[in-house]
């Protein structure tokens, strides 16, 4: 069954769309020192004729956002020319996805997130069935949730916070999983740039 909105459709609205970037104001831990560049993946396959976005469950052992849901990800290196390297290299670090498999796509806007990260989103495709080899000191879990179910308003929920007057973005379980926060944002500003909702 052919996909609703084709990989090269995908892109060109990446590229057209005029992308948000949003900053959160980093705890006080961190918000004394300049913000570390980061990147993360948004996984796109074609599982049965739909799009899924492949999220990873981040271990209890990790010092940041330890067991929630996430995109694949992390940190810049020094050596990392662009913010596709690292979320390329990090993908393929925390669960085997090979960057030679993955067809970019575009970017969304970047991020300031509470734990001082500045993110730049990364969006590629892979082919389905994949085998993933994951790394378990990092990653729980690797699963996947249909873009039609991410884009329908039912399931999901936005919170005023009163101490910041930003919004909170939060999905109704799927699998057993919470997408919330940073990457429920990421999330929805990529479903807005491809014009799901």
């Amino acid at each position: 069954m052919p996909l609703l909105l084709s990989e090269s459709e995908i892109a060109f609205r990446l590229s057209t769309a005029s992308h948000v970037s949003f900053h959160e104001t980093p705890f006080p831990p961190f918000d004394s020192r300049p913000p570390r560049l980061a990147a993360v993946l948004l996984p796109l396959t074609g599982i049965a004729g739909e799009w899924h976005l492949l999220f990873t469950r981040r271990a209890d052992t990790v010092e940041h956002h330890k067991g929630q849901v996430s995109f694949p990800g992390g940190a810049s290196d020094p050596e990392d020319a662009s913010p596709e390297e690292t979320a390329l290299r990090e993908a393929e670090e925390e669960i085997g996805l090979r960057r030679s498999d993955v067809r970019l796509l575009g970017r969304l806007g970047e991020m300031l997130t509470v734990t001082n990260f500045l993110v730049t989103p990364v969006v590629g495709a892979f082919s389905w069935p994949y085998t993933f080899k994951v790394h378990t000191p990092e990653v729980g879990r690797v699963f996947t949730m249909p873009l039609a179910w991410l884009a329908d308003p039912a399931n999901r929920m936005e919170f005023i916070r009163k101490e910041t007057s930003r919004s909170l973005i939060a999905y109704l379980p799927y699998d057993g999983e919470l997408l919330w926060g940073a990457t429920a944002r990421m999330t929805l500003e990529f479903l807005r740039a491809v014009g799901m909702v």
